[in-house]
């Protein structure tokens, strides 16, 4: 009988990292970023804790590729509710991101202090300032020139709802007079 431990099976790099990022999700969102020490993550990975950093440089780069893998999931969940009014669609982007509102938290704390953050949280602004900028110009909603404002503004009432607890049925009004901002109803 032998004493010696047994090999695990040998695995890809991308699927041992995909495993990080997994573990690293999971204990981002429930204990949050600051209480999870690299020591705990690698634990949680299956990994010695030097391993983590032959993947990452840093526990910043972990939040990245984290967050990276939330937004390409949401991105995919995105397609089932693409076809909804455009209210459904701002109420839908509300409430992905309070499931993460972990993650939203430590984004904003984090932008502050790592490059690698905040080069991520332009990004993601960017990105979805892109999209709902090409949502109001395929509705006719403003003069080009207003559009740049009118996101900020849907930006703004977005993080709006994730910083304030409010009920379903509040958000979703907010939601309908934001879009009733943007796209009149006709009168009748």
């Amino acid at each position: 009988m032998s004493l010696m431990p047994r090999n695990k099976r040998p695995q890809a790099a991308d699927e041992k990292r995909a495993e990080i990022v997994a573990a690293a999700r999971e204990l981002f969102i429930d204990a949050g970023y600051e209480a999870t020490p690299m020591g705990r993550l690698a634990i949680a990975a299956g990994v010695a804790a030097n391993t983590i950093y032959w993947y990452f440089a840093d526990k910043d780069d972990v939040l990245v590729a984290v967050l990276n893998d939330v937004m390409a999931e949401a991105w995919t969940q995105y397609e089932s509710v693409a076809a909804e009014p455009l209210s459904a669609r701002v109420l839908w982007v509300v409430h992905e991101l309070q499931q993460m509102s972990r993650l939203v938290s430590t984004v904003h704390a984090r932008a502050e202090r790592s490059p690698s953050i905040a080069e991520w949280h332009n990004n993601f602004h960017f990105f979805t300032g892109s999209l709902l900028r090409s949502e109001l110009e395929n509705a006719g909603v403003a003069p080009v020139a207003q559009l740049d404002a009118e996101v900020m503004i849907g930006t703004f009432a977005v993080e709006g709802l994730l910083m304030h607890p409010l009920s379903e049925e509040q958000q979703r009004a907010i939601c309908d007079a934001l879009v009733a901002h943007w796209i009149p109803t006709p009168a009748l």
